[in-house]
């Protein structure tokens, strides 16, 4: 399974990569793999300010419809607009063009206490 090490993790299967004051967030090959083919994401909060573990996206798939969950607080600049178009984006590549959204940290701090690659694949493994 793919876990990056450059990226940093939640226990509810989010990503997050941060660039300077602004982060992409998204799901984790894992969480893709439990979920099966991505049909529909609905995003909410576009242009708001969310808090850490607030709902940012419910990803409905074959299989069952899923929340997923902001791993800091930031304002949501943008959603990922292929994803759209093109769910399944999320399932070939979850951690490149498959990210959801963009945000502007509020609290970068936050980012610290995530998870590693390492403690993330403890985790899953």
């Amino acid at each position: 399974m793919n876990i990056p090490g450059n990226l940093k993790y939640t226990k509810t299967h989010e990503w997050i990569r941060v660039e300077g004051d602004t982060a992409f967030i998204g799901i984790t090959e894992f969480a893709q793999g439990e979920l099966g083919d991505v049909v529909f994401v609905e995003f909410k909060g576009i242009g708001e300010t969310l808090s850490k573990d607030e709902a940012f996206c419910s990803i409905e798939a074959v299989k069952t419809v899923s929340d997923s969950y902001m791993p800091v607080g930031g304002e949501v600049l943008e959603a990922n607009p292929a994803i759209e178009t093109a769910p399944e984006t999320i399932n070939k590549d979850p951690y490149g063009s498959g990210w959801l959204i963009k945000i502007k940290l509020t609290n970068p701090a936050e980012v610290n206490e995530l998870l590693t690659a390492e403690q993330y694949q403890g985790l899953v493994h």
